[in-house]
């Protein structure tokens, strides 16, 4: 079996961006985009203390909304570590809560049956910033600070199911930096081969400039045509410059219909989608986003086997590869195709193209009768309700013959 089978069957992630950062609300960029002295920005260390933080919450949260993993952000571009890292001191740790939270979070993830995906980003603002104060002389003591940190995250937790890079600069950076040069600077297959050395089952991302396992496509939904795994990542702003990290005043949101599109993006794509969410101080996710996330949930836990048991199809691609029609997008599995409602038709619809045999339709969800007929290369389907049986997006099953 595939190493990366659970992953392409687990389909929804949970993305916490959570760190220093969240005590001052504005976003995970803001030591970067204000320009704050690393001295300086180490100081908001002594104001993190969120008692009554849960990693065991979120887990739970994560479980009751339909996420099959999560990944949580271990260390950002800032430089603290949400662990006891013995490399570097400026860490959870050594902060007034004296916390492991990675420690509480792999623990909350087993508890919960939650796959285990720690970030970590290989650039670390502390050592300059990328074209404009890094420099060659910091770049070997941060490359030793990545390999010494990564090295804590992948032998002190147990088994971990996913490692996901980011921040992956060169050191110093220009304009023109490729993959190819980011793979040299970081010393990326010896790096991962380390990881792989110590974590022989995980499943790593593309962004320390080698392929690795997969991709993360980031505000931007996969082409669907790579038969490498795909994960599209996602924040709950609705711009391109949103925050991932909390931000207090946050006004730019997506709306629930906007992310149920992603949503059927993802299944009938055969991707992933990690949907990210930013916690406060604290630790307490924003109103605003646990509502997003709940209405998602509700609808992945009522429509599971269209969500998590299919997979991208031509089934019903015309030469032009449009699917399904203007209701509709269509995912499939071995026992039936489904036909996802994006949009409500009157009282019928037409699929001009279907190529398999269906004996009998279902609308999930509901004891609505939906008839159908075969009408040259695709089927004509009729009796539909004056309403959608579900709110967000209604799910007909094509049983096949």
């Amino acid at each position: 079996m595939s190493k990366t089978k659970w992953f392409r069957d687990a389909r929804f992630g949970l993305f916490v961006h959570w760190g220093l950062y969240s005590v001052l609300g504005r976003g995970e960029w803001v030591m970067y985009r204000e320009r704050i002295p690393a001295d300086e920005y180490a100081k908001l260390a002594d104001r993190f203390n969120p008692e009554n933080f849960s990693m065991d919450s979120l887990c739970k949260f994560a479980v009751e909304n339909g996420m099959k993993y999560m990944i949580l952000t271990t260390c950002h571009h800032e430089g603290f570590a949400l662990f006891d890292s013995k490399a570097d001191p400026f860490n959870s740790m050594n902060a007034p809560c004296h916390r492991d939270f990675v420690a509480e979070y792999v623990a909350a993830c087993r508890k919960y049956g939650l796959r285990v995906g720690l970030y970590y980003s290989l650039g670390d603002w502390r050592f300059g910033i990328p074209k404009e104060s890094d420099s060659a002389e910091q770049a070997a003591a941060m490359r030793d600070l990545t390999y010494a940190q990564v090295r804590e995250l992948m032998s002190n937790y147990g088994k971990i199911d996913i490692l996901w890079y980011d921040g992956g600069w060169c050191y110093p950076s220009t304009p023109t930096d490729t993959t190819e040069d980011v793979a040299r600077f970081w010393k990326s297959e010896q790096l991962n081969a380390m990881v792989r050395s110590l974590q022989p089952d995980i499943l790593i991302n593309n962004r320390s400039g080698t392929p690795e396992d997969f991709a993360t496509p980031e505000g931007v939904m996969g082409s669907g045509t790579d038969k490498r795994c795909c994960e599209a990542c996602f924040t709950l702003g609705n711009n391109d410059n949103s925050h991932w990290g909390y931000f207090k005043n946050e006004t730019l949101r997506k709306t629930v219909p906007e992310v149920m599109q992603m949503v059927l993006k993802t299944i009938a794509g055969g991707q992933n989608l990690l949907l990210n969410v930013g916690p406060d101080a604290n630790g307490v996710i924003p109103d605003w986003q646990r509502k997003i996330v709940e209405e998602l949930g509700a609808w992945l836990n009522r429509n599971q086997e269209a969500a998590y048991q299919t997979g991208a199809t031509t089934v019903s691609s015309d030469i032009n590869g449009h699917s399904g029609n203007e209701f509709c997008v269509v995912s499939e599995n071995d026992e039936a195709v489904y036909c996802l409602l994006q949009n409500w038709p009157d009282e019928s619809m037409n699929i001009p193209f279907l190529k398999t045999e269906i004996e009998r339709v279902e609308l999930m969800n509901s004891d609505t009768v939906i008839k159908l007929e075969r009408r040259g290369k695709g089927i004509y389907l009729y009796g539909f309700p004056a309403q959608s049986p579900d709110p967000l997006c209604s799910v007909l099953k094509l049983i096949k013959k």
